[in-house]
């Protein structure tokens, strides 16, 4: 499979798309149609998770309504088999919580004429300092 030429637009878009969904409380159980079954991972915080249904569960059980958050960078590449590795970087702030910096990469592998989130890594730019 040859590199996806539009990468850089396929990987801004699916970051707008991802968003609107996930932050609308409403909305966000949609997520579930970006995984696959048993062949995506996302790593939470930490928590390592397999498969649309184990995934689900983690994002269904967050307690915020309300998001506020700022995306200042989305870098996208193409893989050799089509896939497509994206970083996000932005400032995130839930309910009544101070804004933190926060970082997510997802790959998103190809699945006919579109793409399924095979690898989700969130993680909050907080640091424990003594």
């Amino acid at each position: 499979m040859a590199l996806n030429p539009q990468y850089e637009a396929i990987g801004k878009g699916f970051v707008q798309q991802y968003y609107a969904v996930f932050d609308d409380p409403t909305q966000r159980g949609n997520l579930v149609n970006l995984y696959g079954a048993e062949n995506s991972f996302m790593t939470f915080e930490g928590t390592q998770l397999q498969g649309a249904a184990k995934i689900m569960e983690k994002l269904n059980s967050l307690q915020f309504q309300k998001i506020n958050r700022i995306i200042t960078g989305v870098d996208s590449q193409p893989m050799f088999d089509g896939g497509i590795l994206i970083n996000v970087l932005g400032r995130l702030q839930t309910d009544e919580d101070p804004p933190h910096p926060f970082c997510q990469i997802f790959v998103l592998k190809p699945l006919g004429t579109s793409f399924y989130v095979q690898h989700d890594i969130f993680r909050l730019g907080i640091h424990d300092s003594v």
